[in-house]
């Protein structure tokens, strides 16, 4: 039996390796805040933000111990949300700190970087060296001042969702440390499950470790005995029974979400998505493209091409094409109030789901 061999041997200092964005300036934006750190020369302002949620947490974690003592209250404000008064944060920064060197203030989803914060723009650059923002963002806008402000004083980070080979090596890592082996092929049943949101392959590593706590060597059984599929997961089943025009077992995997607190609306947009990735797929199967770069293109892990061509061979072009169309018609449907939400995705698939439909 062959087992994978690459790993990292320590989780976090492994990731300053990561490249979670485009170009080598963001690998070397994060590899110099592990430097600020080490060297003890923070910035007055840093700005994380990106798709990926966990290294934007373990980061925002780092600095904020680094700046502060975690029992220094006097000396930590945090602020969340849309209705953030720029003059209180202001005020708080102009306040010397109370026996330290420096203040930190935390601000977290605020939409500063996103609509037009022209008091703190012009400000950051006056601000005192002992104080020190971190902004933890969701949505930022290049073209604003807040994002050139911040650029030109302090550092800036995209945290974006990581590749397969990086979230491998991490994981593989993880293995190593609890001295356990695992195959290529259950590994890659792994992350099937937990797709590729690090939070969520944490959360589902911890449970299949504890799992596996009296064995050498992670099995396939392991993984479907305690790894939770995601949505997306159901949302395929889902498409697989309607390309098998088993409307039963399809509305059944719907109502399953339903039970489970799944807004309709979300649920819709991930059936039209996945839609949108099979159309992707079979075009440019028809054009002779290779797996890795139908992946890139859209928007999946290398390994789940194989099985979305299998599920996109179920359906013509022009059907999922067609399918589409009246998801995102429905989508619009419900926006303005024509029909129920729930209602409308249980049309949808009894309509693809039929015999006689012809998809």
């Amino acid at each position: 039996m062959l087992f994978v061999k690459e790993v990292i041997s320590e989780q976090m200092n492994a990731i300053h390796l990561y490249t979670p964005g485009k170009g080598k300036d963001i690998q070397t934006a994060m590899k110099t805040i592990d430097e600020d750190i080490k060297n003890g020369q923070l910035k007055k302002v840093y700005l994380l933000y990106g798709e990926e949620a966990y290294l934007k947490q373990q980061y925002k974690h780092k600095l904020t111990s680094a700046f502060v003592s975690p029992s220094d209250t006097m000396n930590y404000t945090r602020y969340e949300g849309k209705k953030i008064n720029p003059l209180g944060v202001i005020d708080v920064a102009e306040t010397m700190p109370f026996f330290a060197d420096r203040r930190l203030i935390l601000i977290e989803d605020s939409g500063f970087f996103k609509s037009s914060c022209e008091e703190l723009a012009k400000y950051l650059p006056e601000m005192p060296q002992t104080s020190c923002i971190v902004f933890v963002e969701s949505e930022i806008d290049k073209r604003g001042k807040m994002y050139k402000a911040v650029k030109k004083i302090g550092s800036v980070v995209e945290f974006g969702e990581q590749k397969e080979q990086v979230l491998t090596r991490w994981v593989l890592g993880r293995l190593k440390r609890e001295n356990k082996k695992i195959t290529q092929a259950v590994l890659q049943l792994f992350f099937s499950k937990t797709g590729t949101d690090m939070g969520n392959i944490d959360k589902e590593l911890e449970k299949l470790l504890c799992y596996t706590l009296e064995k050498d060597v992670i099995e396939a059984a392991d993984v479907e005995a305690v790894c939770t599929g995601q949505i997306t997961n159901r949302i395929f089943d889902m498409i697989n029974a309607i390309g098998r025009r088993d409307r039963k077992q399809a509305l059944l995997l719907y109502y399953d979400l339903l039970s489970l607190k799944e807004p309709p609306m979300r649920i819709l947009y991930l059936i039209n998505r996945q839609f949108r990735i099979l159309i992707d797929l079979k075009t440019m199967k028809q054009a002779g493209q290779d797996a890795k770069t139908m992946a890139a293109k859209a928007g999946i892990m290398p390994f789940a091409v194989k099985r979305s061509l299998e599920q996109a061979n179920m359906f013509s072009l022009e059907e999922l094409k067609q399918a589409l169309s009246d998801g995102i018609g429905l989508e619009t449907d419900i926006k303005t109030g024509n029909i129920q939400e729930q209602i409308a995705v249980e049309l949808l698939i009894v309509q693809y789901s039929a015999p006689s439909s012809g998809c």
